[in-house]
């Protein structure tokens, strides 16, 4: 399905939804445009990254990705082990209750630079595939550098106290070894990649600050494997029962279900909600697409979701067959734009900008770069 298709598809269920807001929902014109700002600007903002960078300039963003995690993990560290009233884990606004989010054993989840943990959570995912891709390709990076960086990133696991970000970085293994596997040469490297991680993961066990927040997360684990009944209900509720339940009911705590047109698109968003009610709560659902459901209707709802979920598997096989020529890059981003692009919770801004930022980047990873030639013909530059 060509990119245009993806944007008026969208584009023109956002229109629709804004018309059906203000008809037969809530009626609040700022609510449905805010609402509707994620089809009709973010979603195809993704389409303007592609067409504009290509896949050396993804290396790049790459390679400063891998640079930044560096002081990220220091930053969190420091919000780890500090009150929530310090400095560091000063709130959005000022606030003096602090940015972090209930952990364990004391313990908050840090947000890093971001305004909520999941940011943290986010960025580090992303980190994950840039660094497994710099250690199997031969893309040129830093030695210093990815080491650096392979260093934060296992640090911060048990600092971010995120079963999210562990179970992310799995599949990114995951996604590393499909790739490896592809050319024996390439598996040999990832394999040796692997064991040098799981070297510096012993090493860092020994020291006091991180065997502290290995603690901290295996409690926090187990706490919440006690609730949902382990990683079977961490994953299959999370991600594969949610469009069964926003079907069926489109959240637990309505007593019904939501009209045919649903209640506006932009109600289920906290911005939403303020305007609304004066109040930030979560009107309609928590979950993604009990949300869309809620917001828009299940006509309407179902094709949203359906437009993403066949975005991502044009993503899937494009990144696949680009896998299969020895390109890895776009099948290593795949493994953070599978688990956010289908249902990432897009009435969260942070959640938003990083899956705007990964489907532009997966679309643009698969444009080969741009050279510069000479014609000696014409005796002028031409691009390539």
């Amino acid at each position: 399905m060509p990119s245009i298709i993806f944007m008026t598809a969208m584009s023109l269920i956002g229109v629709l939804a804004i018309i059906t807001a203000l008809i037969f929902g809530h009626g609040n014109i700022p609510v449905a445009i805010y609402g509707a700002r994620l089809l009709l600007v973010h979603f195809p903002l993704m389409f303007v990254i592609g067409s504009v960078f290509d896949n050396n300039d993804v290396q790049k963003v790459g390679q400063i990705l891998l640079l930044f995690s560096i002081p990220m993990i220091v930053l969190i560290t420091l919000q780890f082990y500090n009150p929530q009233s310090a400095w560091v884990n000063r709130g959005v606004g000022g606030d003096m209750e602090g940015a972090g989010f209930s952990g364990a054993m004391g313990y908050f989840r840090p947000p890093g630079t971001f305004s909520f943990t999941n940011g943290n959570t986010m960025f580090f995912t992303l980190v994950s595939c840039f660094v497994f891709y710099f250690w199997i390709s031969k893309a040129k990076i830093s030695k210093l550098i990815l080491i650096s960086a392979t260093f934060a990133l296992l640090a911060s696991i048990p600092m971010s106290i995120s079963r999210t970000l562990m179970f992310s970085i799995v599949i990114t293994v995951i996604f590393a070894l499909i790739a490896a596997s592809t050319q024996a040469k390439y598996f040999y490297k990832i394999l040796g990649s692997i064991l040098f991680m799981a070297m510096l993961l012993l090493v860092l066990m020994q020291t006091p600050v991180f065997q502290k927040a290995t603690k901290v997360f295996t409690t926090r684990i187990e706490l919440a494997s006690k609730v949902e009944g382990g990683i079977g209900g961490t994953l299959v509720d999370r991600y594969l029962g949610d469009l069964l339940n926003a079907i069926a009911g489109g959240d637990s705590r309505r007593e019904s279900k939501a009209p045919f047109f649903g209640y506006g698109i932009g109600m289920g968003t906290n911005v939403g909600s303020k305007i609304l009610t004066g109040d930030r709560a979560f009107l309609i659902a928590e979950e993604e697409w009990a949300r869309l459901i809620g917001e828009t209707g299940t006509m309407l709802g179902l094709m949203i979701i359906l437009v993403r979920l066949i975005f991502s598997l044009k993503l899937s096989l494009l990144s696949f067959k680009q896998m299969r020529k020895g390109d890895f890059l776009p099948w290593m981003l795949l493994a953070f734009g599978l688990i956010i692009i289908p249902q990432g919770q897009w009435a969260q801004p942070t959640t938003l900008g990083f899956s705007t930022l990964i489907g532009g980047l997966i679309l643009a990873s698969l444009n080969k770069s741009k050279g510069i030639e000479v014609n000696r013909d014409e005796s002028k530059l031409e691009y390539k």
